[in-house]
């Protein structure tokens, strides 16, 4: 029988040992995190403090005071001129279409004589506004769902005025309030901006805004409300640079920092 061999020698360099394998967490832990994470971005921040009722009667009984019958500055001779300008008004100012109404009114004041006188020849009257191709269409259309569906007047309904071509929601309330009387308010950009700042009704959405001004402004104020404050933030609360130093409700409004007179 052969000797028996010694053993081999340890290596010189031997493998290093693994690391011990980290503890796991505790069932739950991690997707615990998760749910917090994803709480807190779902979170909605908290909404503005709308004003108290009584600062919300003294700002409308200033309007008023200033300006009992306030008014837009759209042209129009009745319901359907209003109408047709409102549409017009989308993306354009007021001064503008005013410019191209008197002239396109002056041939077509009605339905049937706006059908008669054709896309073509609309366009060329409003080709100064924005838009004009679309709004020359939709005008053109709206006037013969008018004379097809309504015998040729204009609905006293927001909801049948927002089936017709080219109406939405703010020209629907614009068209009743002016050319039925009824306490509905129009949110433009100008209405939008001012019921934020002021906080007479902040939202992130006009819609917002205007159901907030339904639930805030009194009763009383409420035919002319939309007239005042859009006027209000056409030329005083402007969008760049309020001037806070002639606003008629500045100690009223929270809007900071307030601006000082020029000069």
């Amino acid at each position: 029988m052969p000797p028996r061999q010694p053993p081999a020698a340890a290596s010189q360099n031997p493998a290093p040992e693994a690391a011990p394998a980290r503890p796991r967490a505790k069932a739950g832990v991690a997707k615990v995190g998760v749910a917090k994470v994803a709480r807190a971005k779902t979170t909605k921040p908290r909404r503005a403090k709308r004003l108290p009722p009584d600062v919300v009667e003294e700002i409308f009984r200033r309007f008023h005071a200033q300006d009992p019958e306030p008014k837009g500055e759209l042209e129009y001779v009745d319901p359907y001129t209003l109408l047709v300008a409102v549409v017009l008004s989308a993306q354009a100012t007021d001064v503008g279409v005013n410019k191209a109404t008197r002239r396109l009114f002056a041939e077509a004041a009605t339905p049937e004589a706006m059908v008669a006188l054709g896309e073509e020849r609309v366009r060329e009257h409003i080709r100064t506004i924005g838009l004009f191709r679309a709004k020359a269409k939709n005008v053109i259309a709206l006037s013969e769902r008018l004379i097809a569906e309504h015998g040729g007047a204009v609905p006293p309904s927001r909801a049948a005025l927002e089936l017709l071509p080219g109406v939405g929601r703010k020209t629907a309330n614009v068209v009743m309030n002016t050319a039925f009387g009824e306490p509905t308010i129009a949110v433009d950009t100008h209405l939008f901006r001012v019921g934020n700042r002021t906080q007479l009704a902040p939202g992130k959405t006009p819609l917002e805004v205007e159901l907030g001004l339904e639930a805030a402004v009194p009763d009383v104020y409420r035919r002319h409300a939309h007239h005042w404050l859009i006027l209000h933030g056409r030329y005083v609360c402007k969008a760049r640079k309020p001037e806070c130093y002639r606003c008629l409700i500045a100690d009223l409004c929270p809007f900071e920092p307030k601006t000082p007179p020029p000069g």
